[in-house]
């Protein structure tokens, strides 16, 4: 009972509740995404953690700094040997460039993934037209900021399920497409908007996704997260 496509989100505010959790609900090794706020309270031990109970990790602090800030940040995150970790594209060319540089020096496992934030899912048409004065349409900018992160060494993006496809067709299919947003049959939507069932994830090209409230809110997790493998693997 495993799925090394669906990240559960720690979205927890300490290493205690977030351990808990796992063990409570008997979810012993599953793919698990750490983001700001448990990294920002637990630090790099609590990868650590994670890893000595063989759970695969995606380090989700979205670096967004200058060049040579995120290039020595990367490289001591690397250290810690994740398989996925991020930053923002809206940080440029030469700042992703710098991310995989610090990944690369940082004697990282090779096997480690550098992701690229596209658009968060938070975002619709009218916020990023409106309030970042970006303009055009969410699938033009997202297909954007994709071909720039594959031509400057991510390996591939977080979007959501819905510019998925598209970018698998501009930037090739081993470019790797990461989604949360993610809910299950009958979910709150919370606060993100692109929005999509794992059955529409895996129609569409996703090859992770990040699940957080539908699972970690759910009444029974470990049968929620059974219902996202169903959903992902057969469609149902």
């Amino acid at each position: 009972m495993n799925s090394s496509s669906i990240y559960i989100a720690l979205d927890f505010p300490n290493w205690a509740e977030a351990n808990h959790f796992l063990q409570n609900n008997r979810l012993e090794g599953v793919p698990v995404k750490v983001g700001m706020e448990l990294f920002y309270r637990e630090g790099p031990s609590v990868i650590e953690r994670l890893k000595e109970k063989e759970h695969p990790v995606f380090l989700d602090l979205k670096l967004h700094d200058i060049p040579t800030t995120v290039r020595q940040a990367m490289k001591n995150l690397a250290s810690l040997e994740v398989d996925l970790v991020n930053v923002h594209a809206l940080g440029g060319t030469k700042m992703i460039e710098a991310a995989k540089e610090g990944l690369l020096s940082g004697h990282s496992n090779p096997h480690t993934k550098l992701i690229a934030v596209t658009l968060l899912t938070s975002h619709d048409e009218q916020s990023i037209n409106e309030e970042l004065r970006i303009e055009g349409s969410i699938a033009h900018n997202t297909a954007h900021y994709a071909q720039l992160a594959n031509k400057h060494g991510a390996d591939g993006v977080v979007c959501s399920v819905h510019e998925a496809k598209p970018i698998k067709e501009s930037c090739g299919i081993n470019f790797l497409t990461v989604t949360p947003g993610i809910r299950l049959a009958h979910s709150n939507s919370n606060d993100q908007k692109r929005i999509a069932t794992p059955a529409c994830a895996k129609k569409n090209g996703s090859d992770y996704l990040v699940i957080g409230r539908s699972i970690t809110q759910a009444k029974e997790p470990l049968n929620a997260y059974k219902q996202a493998i169903k959903e992902w693997e057969h469609g149902e």
